[in-house]
């Protein structure tokens, strides 16, 4: 399984943080999503079914800004 670590900016909240798992569980291929609030960072595993980019515009398009 390959893995991708972001910051992000724009994680306020809980709902945000559910908005976000979401998105990216809906990706084929995304097999874990993990979110953490208080270093507002978002790591993704995922297989070859899909790539970096397609998570990273999954993110954008939530509307967070990744640092």
């Amino acid at each position: 399984m390959n893995r991708v670590h972001y910051n992000v900016t724009g994680l306020q909240n809980v709902q945000m943080k559910t908005q976000v798992e979401n998105a990216l569980g809906k990706l084929n291929g995304v097999q874990m999503v993990n979110v953490d609030m208080e270093r507002s960072s978002i790591e993704v595993g995922f297989n070859d079914l899909t790539d970096k980019s397609e998570i990273k515009q999954c993110i954008e398009h939530v509307g967070f800004e990744i640092e």
